[in-house]
Order: C-alpha cells, then sequence, then structure tokens
C-alpha cells in the first residue's frame, strides 16, 4: 500500500501542493474555508506531514541539540545525563519536536558541531558543563543560535539560563558530618574549569576554611578509586569524603572496603546526583537528589521560548535534596547495629 503524500492531500482538497503548505504552516495567508478543506482532507486521509515537509514548509529543522564533550564513560555510568535528557524530551513531545544528542572528543569538533547547527541543522541548543570563560557562550552568541545555559553562568549574555544551588548541599553535609564529630573531611570534585564543580569545591573550601583535602577527579570510577587511594594514604587521613558523583563514591566506597575500612565506622562517605543503585547499596549511600529531570524540562521550556522569540530569563530550579543514609550514619548508630 502507497504512503499518503501532499500530493494525495492537495488532490483530495482540490487545491495545490502549494496551498496545502500554506495552509500548514500560516506563512502565508489563506483563507479559513481553503485552511479547513485542506484540514479536513488530511484527517481523512489520515495524513501527518513529515519532519522533512515540516521544516520546508516553517523553515524550521523542527530540532534542538545537546552536544556533549565528555567521555562516553562518563556519560554511560553517570546517572544526571539519562534524566536531564528524559525531562528534556518529556516537553520536546508535546510539539514533536526532535532532540539532536552529540556526543564529540575535542573542541574542534565540538565547534564544528556549533557551526553545522547555524546552517540549519537545529533550531536551538542547550548547553551543558559550563566552563569559566566558556569559549562555546560567545560563538553561539555569534553564530546567533538560540541557546539555554545549564548551569550558574556569571559572566554576561543574553541567553536564558537554568541555574540550581550546588554548594548548598555540600555546606549541609559538611555541617552534618562536623556535628558527628569529622574534623578531617575530603572532597573529591569533579574537573574544577566546570563551573559547577567549582561552587562546589568552593562551599567545600568555606566550610572547612582550607582546600588542604580537596582533590580534583573526572567523575569516572577509575578518578574516584584513585584519589580515595591517594587520601587514605596520607600519614592523617580523612575520616570522611564527599564526592562530587556517585560514580566516583562507589568507587571511592569499594577500595576503602578493600583495604579493611568499616563504611561508615572508619570512614564516612557522600555522594552526589543519587544514582538509582545509591539507595540500595550495602550501606546505602548518602546522596544528593539533584533533580536532573526538572532541570531538563525547565530548559526545554525556555529554549522553546526563545526560539519562539522571547525575551531571555534566568529560571532558578529548586530541585537539590540531601538524602542521608547509612554511609554518613553516626558513629554511636552504628555502634548500636553492631
Amino acid at each position: 500500500m502507497s504512503r499518503t503524500t501532499i500530493a494525495d492531500v492537495a488532490r483530495e482538497a482540490g487545491v495545490t501542493k502549494a496551498t496545502v503548505s500554506h495552509a500548514l504552516s500560516g506563512k502565508r495567508p489563506i483563507s479559513d474555508d481553503t485552511k479547513a478543506k485542506v484540514l479536513a482532507a488530511a484527517e481523512r486521509l489520515n495524513w501527518v506531514p513529515s519532519q522533512s515537509a515540516r521544516a520546508l514548509a516553517t523553515q524550521k529543522a523542527n530540532a534542538v541539540a545537546v552536544v556533549l564533550a565528555r567521555d562516553p564513560e562518563v556519560i554511560a555510568n553517570d546517572s544526571f545525563f539519562p534524566a536531564f535528557i528524559a525531562g528534556v524530551e518529556s516537553v520536546l513531545a508535546e510539539t514533536e519536536t526532535a532532540l539532536l544528542l552529540q556526543v564529540v572528543p575535542d573542541r574542534a569538533a565540538e565547534e564544528r558541531a556549533y557551526r553545522a547547527l547555524a546552517h540549519g541543522r537545529a533550531d536551538g541548543a542547550l548547553l551543558l558543563d559550563l566552563r569559566h570563560d566558556d569559549w562555546r557562550v560567545p560563538l553561539l552568541e555569534e553564530l546567533g543560535i538560540p541557546t539555554v545555559l545549564v548551569g550558574a553562568y556569571e559572566r554576561p549574555t543574553r541567553f536564558s539560563c537554568v541555574r540550581t544551588d550546588d554548594a548548598a548541599p555540600i555546606r549541609e553535609i559538611v555541617a552534618h558530618l562536623r556535628a558527628d564529630g569529622h574534623e578531617r573531611i575530603a572532597h573529591v570534585s569533579g574537573p574544577l574549569d566546570y563551573v559547577h564543580s567549582r561552587a562546589r569545591a568552593d562551599a567545600f573550601i568555606d566550610a572547612m576554611s582550607t582546600d588542604e583535602l580537596l582533590r580534583e577527579g573526572d567523575f569516572t570510577a577509575a578518578s574516584g578509586r584513585t584519589r580515595t587511594a591517594e587520601l587514605l594514604a596520607l600519614p592523617d587521613r580523612p575520616t570522611a569524603i564527599l564526592y562530587a558523583n556517585d560514580t566516583m563514591a562507589i568507587a571511592g566506597l569499594s577500595y576503602a572496603r578493600s583495604n579493611g575500612l568499616s563504611i561508615p565506622r572508619d570512614l564516612a562517605i557522600a555522594g552526589f546526583d543519587d544514582d538509582h543503585l545509591s539507595a540500595h547499596l550495602s550501606p546505602a549511600l548518602t546522596s544528593v537528589s539533584s533533580g536532573p529531570a526538572a532541570r531538563g524540562r525547565a530548559a526545554a521550556r525556555l529554549l522553546q521560548a526563545d526560539i519562539a522569540g522571547a525575551e531571555p530569563r534566568t529560571e532558578v530550579v529548586d530541585c537539590n535534596v540531601v538524602h542521608f543514609r547509612e554511609s554518613t550514619a553516626s558513629t554511636e548508630s552504628t555502634a548500636s547495629t553492631h
């Protein structure tokens, strides 16, 4: 059975293919009667315009892009990205807009990807993993691509922004650990050129009044294990470690236990992003639910508005929640269970 085309709809309605296109796009004046005939014909034939046909009619790609310059291992194992993308998709589905996800190995490839967007590959972009002095922001402004920045970007920009307070959970966890008697608290951060990694690290340094036990990781399990080994080899080792994501925290927890340490009696451990497995570990991992789906929904809505011509604005999403679990339980409570 042959597929229904725009030509079939035009024949059924008694108009030209151009009239069908104009009736659907609204880019040229079409009488209400003619538009009604076209829509009725399309409904009788059960015809829905293809993505490419819509793009030609509206001069839009009907797609938005996310370009990630991250190690694929991090993307595969980090719970943030699938949940963020799910949040974005839940909003885009309402308008049948496609999400173009591209993973690139380096800056040159990332720049090529953005220049391709400017040539009609997508109508806008969501920019993650913001960096200090981020070269991508002025490039996207120069290319004229509607963009939403996901993160606390502090420099002047005409782009919309989705912000969260990533420092507050760090302060809360450190205060909890100190109230339980921990003084040697370490932090394994993400890459410190990332805005959100630096915000968390600065909150840690401010809470501890020193950066002595700050170590930079890269969000991978390997870096979590390596940095944990370095910290536990110190003559005066930490009694608690706060990691910038759960992947590093789980690797650190495994390394500590393999070296005979009891969690949390000998070493308290906390993560970030609250991976779906974290609550089911033994002991269950204290972590921060960072609301990636809520961030994704907010970012997609802002981008849709920007593409439609709205004035850029900043939206603060209050979504970070600390979940205190067994891995940071007080020494008294753990002693009572042994």
